[in-house]
């Protein structure tokens, strides 16, 4: 098994390899984020490698009606990945009543009950939220069935950076060994570099302009100063014609920006948390061609974003599988449009402005803003034009063809650095009003029945306020 020091995670994904290879059928069933898809290459990439025969499902939200349907399908063991560990106590109904034999590979917070096969490294006192993420789970599994599948670290390590367990700058604890094998592998490289997204496909002058990692004064929302600030520094912006990238560029000309960036938020007062954020590790595919989404992890996640949250995790799915041709060619299509549909939305948050209430902000986008893009946009507009950074953001957004909302719930490392847990506030809220949630102490979700809202965001806002006074 991996170099790890978590043998006991070790332990249980072996209990759990041992069922699968004794299956006759697999349905595997996965979340549709960009964790969630790079769960389910993982393990779909093993299974193939073993020969077991298996089908790929995803869902959205894994309740008891979807449970319902996947206990009816003619398979004998169910491998859930990126969800499950919420909804153990129903999971192990269908189980008791001889449905299916689960194997559950998770992350998030665990309900009531168990099953015998549950791999989750919160069973064993490991961080599920910074720690190790969904794909990462699914690598284990995935290392216990077949020593060669180290090459797939590179998938567990977009799925952590996806789940933004890298926010504080790189991947730490088991996601870091996972790195490390990766590294080994020849499938991955490190490197200390600019904390900024679209750093392989972004001209320059784009990269700083849509920073949102760090507002960088004159800079951040400023097409025009953006490029003035490049040109004062005597930076050429194209070559042979065509717009520089940061990946262009020489060590040289990326150390005198950055240095640039930082007397500048020193001179303008950034808080310094920001500043030292700017710094940050990156993860490069190296299998993956130089300049592309595919190059850079971050990227990379943002692509798989935008196929699942649009009905289309088949295409994401596909590209994790190494489909470089029509699944890549509809990949970017929607990636174009996602950014889109971000930006709409973020202005339209920016427009409307948030309510807040003593401990906790909040937004009701209604059908403004598709509800499997709410809570991208919601963690973006933290710190936008007068949205606070201090307090957590909840947004609700209507499920179409549904009477159920979504909601969407974002911290930021600091509060939870103060006590905050979003996965408990949203499990809790739900329950009071007939719904569920779950999720991670910086990012959570939750479904409840419409016309609920006030009732859950007056419990919500107790909560929090419980949570960061203790």
């Amino acid at each position: 098994m991996m170099g790890a020091p978590i043998p006991e995670l070790a332990d249980r994904a072996e209990l759990c390899a041992d069922r699968i290879r004794e299956s006759a059928t697999v349905l595997l069933v996965s979340h549709i984020d960009a964790d969630g898809l790079t769960s389910a290459a993982i393990a779909a990439m093993a299974l193939r490698r073993e020969e077991i025969p298996h089908q790929v499902a995803f869902c959205r939200q894994l309740d008891e009606g979807e449970l319902e349907r996947i206990a009816v399908t003619d398979h004998e063991t169910v491998l859930f990945t990126d969800f499950g560990s919420g909804q153990i106590e129903h999971i192990q109904h269908h189980e008791a009543a001889g449905a299916f034999t689960a194997v559950v590979v998770d992350h998030h917070q665990i309900g009531d009950g168990d099953v015998e096969h549950h791999l989750n490294p919160l069973l064993e006192g490991v961080n599920g939220s910074t720690e190790l993420s969904g794909a990462g789970a699914a690598y284990l599994l995935a290392r216990a069935l077949g020593d060669d599948n180290r090459d797939l670290a590179g998938l567990a390590v977009i799925g952590a950076v996806g789940d933004m367990q890298d926010a504080t700058g790189e991947l730490i604890g088991a996601n870091r060994s996972i790195v490390e094998e990766g590294i080994e592998a020849g499938v991955l490289k490190t490197a200390t570099d600019l904390a900024l997204y679209g750093k392989q496909t972004r001209p320059l002058p784009k990269l700083l302009e849509y920073s949102s990692e760090m507002r960088i004064p004159g800079v951040t929302s400023n097409p025009a100063g953006a490029r003035r600030f490049l040109e004062d520094l005597d930076i050429e912006l194209k070559e042979d014609g065509e717009w520089r990238t940061w990946s262009d560029l020489t060590i040289e000309e990326k150390q005198h920006i950055t240095s640039a960036i930082v007397r500048l938020g020193v001179q303008s007062g950034v808080d310094a948390s920001e500043i030292n954020d700017l710094i940050g590790t990156a993860y490069e595919l190296l299998d993956e061609t130089e300049g592309t989404q595919l190059r850079d992890a971050s990227e990379f996640s943002t692509l798989l974003n935008s196929t699942a949250r649009y009905d289309r995790a088949d295409v994401g799915l596909a590209v994790c599988l190494g489909d470089r041709d029509e699944a890549y060619r509809r990949a970017k299509i929607l990636l174009r449009s996602h950014r889109e549909n971000l930006a709409t939305g973020l202005r339209w948050v920016v427009s409307n402005g948030v309510t807040a209430e003593n401990h906790l902000q909040w937004f009701d986008a209604g059908t403004n803003i598709r509800d499997t893009i709410v809570g991208i946009i919601a963690g973006m507009s933290l710190g936008e034009n007068g949205i606070s950074r201090s307090m957590p953001i909840i947004a609700f957004a209507d499920k179409e063809g549904e009477d159920n909302v979504k909601v969407s719930a974002r911290g930021t490392h600091s509060l939870t650095g103060k006590g905050l847990d979003l996965s408990v506030v949203m499990t809790e809220a739900a329950a009071k009003v007939g719904g569920e949630g779950g999720g991670h102490n910086v990012a959570a979700g939750a479904t409840i029945p419409d016309g609920a809202q006030d009732t859950f965001l007056a419990t919500a806002d107790e909560l929090v306020g419980k949570q960061l006074a203790d």
